[in-house]
């Protein structure tokens, strides 16, 4: 008889402990859902501020005022997206008339034959080839009627980059705000991480939340700060030997470095040009200077992200190639964080096994 009450008070409990777990990832659902068009700015702001907050302290030190060394900081991050942006305008002002000219010169210039060597490639050669003529036989209006049909869809993909670009400047100035709040707050935002992380899993959470910011700060150190020093690099490079479009160039490059493309992308053509234009001199100096920058990584990158944290080179490169295919630019901190948490939790529990 006394059985009964209690299975009676075991599915009652289990009935609520269930229903309380449900609620409880209800809510946190909804919230990611309300808070979705912020996590993007929220994420991004979080990597900024924990990859430079050791900087704003030191900043701070010298100023002896917080929000002078937030505005200081809050004005660098805007001077790093406003001054790539203006100086690929400038080029294009500056280089309109070439621009111009080189528009003219393919609107009538006449279309050439197929090289000689296009058939010699093996298995698609022929085909390339004849396909060449085929084009060239059917003049510009030939062109004009193949690439209509393509038409629609260039100017489709053309205004979706249009609203991308509007989309990425409201994120931007977002991740300003949240920047500049978590600046102001960083060391009460830390404490209620370390507090969670506590709270999740003891002693071993809290080291998780630690070691996820030192994984943070290596990829900031490893990667942005070197994809940096590669891209001023290169700038100064393309500009001392005179390259139309520098300006431009260099903010391309500091795209392929963050992407761990590489600026040699760019630098080789380059070269290749100078050459191609007679200028040999300077085609000798810009290669000097390209096998120097594409070397620079080699170098900075390890000494860097030791720096930040004890992690093996490997795993951080990993992450960041694997984050970057996976989440996009975002996934530069995403992925080595992940795999940083992963590698550490499952190297301390093998150690658990061992003692």
């Amino acid at each position: 008889m006394t059985n009964i009450p209690q299975d009676a008070d075991a599915r009652r409990d289990l009935a609520r402990t269930v229903l309380a777990v449900l609620l409880i990832g209800i809510l946190i659902g909804a919230s990611f859902w309300i808070l979705r068009p912020f996590l993007l700015s929220v994420i991004w702001a979080a990597m900024i501020v924990v990859a430079t907050w050791p900087m704003m302290l030191e900043l701070q030190s010298h100023l002896r005022r917080r929000w002078v060394a937030v505005a200081l900081m809050s004005g660098a991050m805007v001077l790093i997206f406003v001054v790539p942006l203006i100086l690929a305008i400038d080029a294009l002002v500056e280089n309109a008339g070439t621009i111009k000219d080189w528009g003219v010169k393919l609107a009538t210039a006449p279309l050439p034959a197929a090289p000689d060597w296009l058939a010699g490639i093996p298995l698609v050669g022929e085909k390339a080839a004849e396909l060449w003529t085929t084009v060239v036989a059917g003049g510009r209006e030939g062109i004009a009627t193949r690439l209509a049909p393509y038409a629609a869809k260039a100017a489709q993909w053309l205004a979706a980059a249009i609203g991308g670009v509007g989309l990425l400047s409201i994120e931007f100035l977002l991740t300003i705000l949240i920047t500049v709040v978590m600046y102001t707050n960083g060391e009460t935002a830390r404490a209620g991480l370390i507090r969670f992380g506590r709270r999740l899993a003891g002693p071993r959470g809290e080291g998780v939340v630690i070691l996820a910011g030192q994984a943070i700060r290596a990829v900031a150190l490893g990667v942005v700060v070197t994809a940096l020093a590669q891209t001023i690099a290169a700038g100064i490079g393309l500009w001392i030997a005179g390259i139309p479009f520098a300006g431009l160039l260099t903010g391309v490059i500091l795209i392929l470095c963050i992407a761990q493309i590489g600026p040699l992308l760019v630098l080789v053509p380059a070269v290749i040009w100078l050459f191609y234009a007679g200028h040999t001199g300077w085609g000798v100096f810009l290669a000097v200077w390209s096998a120097i920058v594409g070397m620079m990584d080699n170098v900075l990158r390890p000494i860097l992200i030791r720096k930040g944290a004890d992690l093996p080179l490997l795993l951080i490169f990993a992450g960041v190639i694997g984050g970057l295919f996976a989440f996009g630019i975002i996934g530069l901190f995403v992925g080595p964080v992940t795999l940083a948490v992963t590698y550490t939790l499952l190297r301390d529990w093998m150690n658990e096994g061992d003692a």
